[in-house]
Formats: C-alpha cells, structure tokens, sequence
C-alpha cells in the first residue's frame, strides 16, 4: 500500500487476534428466523426441508475451510469448532466469525430451490450472523457441544408439546388451542409433564421421535484410511481427551499442507448422534487429536 498523508487512519483498526492454544468456536444464527420461517410457511414443530437444507450448508462450509474439525446444528443455528492451532486468517475473529456466517448464508440461499423446490425465496433474503467463542481445554469445549445438544433435546419437546396443543387432536377429543392458551398451560411443566401430555392426549411417544429433532446433527470429516483407524482403535480404550498430555511438536508447513489435502479428501458426513456421552468421540478420537 502506498504512503500517504491519510495512512494515519490505519491507527484506528483494532487488531482482534484470537489467544493462542484455545478451541474457537464460531456460532452463526439466524437474523430474524421467526418471522422467515413464517413467511416461507415451515412446518410446526420441525420442517424437515429446513434441517436438511441447514445441514447441506453446513457440510459445504466443513468442505471449504479445512480448519474446522466438527460441527453441531440445530434449529436456525451452527456451531463451527477450529482447532486449538488453527491459524486461519491470522486468528482475527472478525474475518474467521464474517467469513464463516457469510459463505453459510450463501449456501443456505444458493441451495434454497433444492429443498424448497417450486417455493421462491423472498427478500428480504435469509442471511446469519456469527461470533468467535473461545475455550481453552478439550473438556469445556466438549461441555459447550453438550450444552447445545441438551438445549436442542430441550427445545424440541417444548415446541412439539406447544405446537400439538395448537393444532389440537380431535382423535382424542383434545380442542386446539392459542398459541397464549399452549404457552400458558406448558408454563411451570417439567419434561416428564411434556411426554404425558403428548402420549395420552396426542398419542404421540417422544421417546420413538427421530433423532434428527430431539439430538440435532453432527457435521465432522470420515477418515478411511490405516492411519485413521489406528487412532480410532486406540481412542476406543481410552476415556476423555485429557489436556494433561505431552504437548505435541509445531507441525511444518509440509505436515500441515499434506494433512490439508488429506482433509480435502475425507468424506464429509451428517450424523444424529449422542455427544454427550464418551462413545462418539472415542469412536472417532482425530477430531480433538
């Protein structure tokens, strides 16, 4: 860049590099999904399009930045784990939160006529919002990822509870209700208040619901390679990543070249699976390696 008189304004942009050696967690949401779900008519409590579209956008941001290790989605929302090394962008959390929220809303509308087919995208078009969350050790980051499975699970049997209320169910002699009326009624339940409500009067057994709605969906990279499965059988006998290790040597810039190629052929997969529980991560031990 040239010198000039007016290069002092450079002074003023605030350098916003990540600390080093913490998960960085990218979370996007949604930017008034209330009302776009409403006025692109989803179905209630879940529409299977919208997920599956939420997903697709996802497996494409996974694709294109080979940092991120894992993701996890639910609702109108992503969570996008980069590796404790990761030093995409320099660590700048505005360029890794806009770049990231920025090719999902891309994808999310490029994708739109795939899943909605013969439905128009109306302006003002869907678009979502990002943040960088840090955390320094593998066992609270791998909290964070429980905490949003749980508040998926959470959400789900409210909204499946509330929105049957709404529709009613003549089946059972059960009246709709106001969507003030559900909320009114459903104020002070408990999750055991929920199930009965929907098996006795709905007859519905949340418990036999589909995974997708009541565990959310995993996007993370399926390595089939000896390398891997090594790991893998090593990561079975063992519990929880420990941050207790030996700290491992700083990759080359060969290594991390060769193991960016290595991502760019793993497969990319979306799953509906526990991971609160130690199974999924001893299972695939190279996503927190």
């Amino acid at each position: 860049m040239a010198n000039s008189e007016f290069e002092y304004v450079r002074k003023f942009e605030e350098w916003d590099a990540l600390a080093p050696s913490n998960w960085i967690v990218v979370r996007i949401d949604g930017r008034g999904f209330s009302k776009f779900s409403k006025r692109q008519n989803f179905a209630k409590p879940n529409d299977r399009r919208a997920i599956d579209l939420m997903n697709a956008a996802a497996v494409e941001v996974v694709k294109q930045f080979t940092d991120i290790v894992i993701a996890y989605g639910q609702s109108d929302e992503y969570s996008f784990v980069l590796h404790e090394d990761c030093q995409l962008f320099e660590r700048r959390a505005a360029k890794l939160a806009t770049s990231i929220s920025t090719a999902f809303s891309v994808e999310y509308c490029m994708q739109w006529d795939k899943y909605f087919s013969g439905q128009a995208l109306e302006r003002p078009f869907p678009t979502f919002d990002g943040r960088c969350v840090l955390y320094p050790k593998k066992k609270i980051l791998r909290d964070y990822l429980s905490w949003r499975q749980a508040d998926c699970h959470v959400n789900n049997l409210y909204n499946t509870t509330f929105w049957n209320m709404v529709k009613g169910n003549p089946a059972t002699e059960t009246p709709p209700m106001t969507p003030t009326e559900a909320e009114l009624a459903l104020k002070g339940t408990f999750s055991a208040d929920k199930n009965e409500i929907l098996f006795k009067k709905f007859n519905i057994n949340y418990n036999a619901e589909d995974e997708i709605w009541k565990k959310g969906s995993v996007v993370y990279r399926k390595f089939e390679d000896k390398q891997t499965n090594e790991a893998a059988t090593l990561g079975s006998q063992t519990l929880k990543p420990t941050d207790d290790q030996e700290k491992k040597k700083p990759k080359s810039k060969t290594q991390l070249e060769k193991e960016r190629k290595r991502k760019q052929k793993a497969r990319v997969v979306v799953e509906h699976v526990d991971i609160i529980k130690d199974r999924f991560w001893q299972e695939n031990p190279w996503i927190l390696d």
